[in-house]
């Protein structure tokens, strides 16, 4: 019933924000949805919900990879290298979990997510 109304608040909270935020904020929600499936882990819906949270995971990342390889992305070059490393460490962990998944393996992504997008409200993940 208030799916529309939700929806609605979602658009225009993120037509305020910068990109910046909006980055974190997409981290954020991809470490919360796995870290919901770490800890329901037993649930009986929890291939569903886990193959959802490692495709929305990776198409934040992709997204990711892709600015920081456009031409005008104003990250100084060595930034941007490390970043597009961490993200190929992500994109293995996700093949890993998909191929074995186990809860600790999710662990090191979500970390790696509020870290990354505590780095992206100049905050601290912790």
């Amino acid at each position: 019933m208030y799916a529309l109304q939700l929806e609605a608040y979602k658009t225009a909270q993120t037509n305020n924000m910068s990109g910046r935020e909006i980055e974190a904020g997409a981290l954020t929600r991809c470490a919360i949805l796995l870290s919901n499936c770490q800890e329901n882990w037993d649930t009986p819906d929890r291939e569903k919900k886990l193959s959802e949270a490692l495709e929305f995971n990776q198409r934040v990342w992709s997204i990711l990879q892709a600015e920081l390889v456009e031409d005008n992305n104003p990250l100084p070059i060595q930034v941007r290298k490390d970043i597009l490393a961490l993200s190929v460490f992500i994109d293995n962990r996700i093949i890993q979990v998909m191929a074995n998944p186990k809860p600790e393996r999710l662990k090191i992504i979500i970390d790696i997510n509020l870290n990354m997008a505590a780095g992206l409200r100049g905050s601290t993940a912790e």
